[in-house]
């Protein structure tokens, strides 16, 4: 799990402090949609990793984001 946040935690800060806008001739116009990676993807890939421990199916998840984070809710793991 250490090397899961190892990992995650500056590709997280970098998404979290990205404070990208655009400029125009007509000023500054600020962009509410950013590309990237979404808090739902990085939470699908945590939940799946956390539960699989499987780089395949965490990529997998991570393309479901939100679907996936749902799911795990709804069907608890079982061990």
């Amino acid at each position: 799990m250490n090397r899961i946040i190892l990992f995650l935690a500056p590709i997280t800060i970098g998404i979290v402090s990205c404070t990208c806008g655009g400029y125009s001739d007509a000023g500054y116009q600020p962009m509410y949609v950013y590309p990237g990676i979404g808090l739902g993807t990085i939470i699908a890939v945590v939940v799946s990793w956390s539960r699989n421990h499987s780089i395949l199916w965490a990529i997998i998840h991570g393309f479901l984001g939100w679907l996936y984070v749902i799911y795990a809710i709804l069907v608890k793991n079982e061990k």
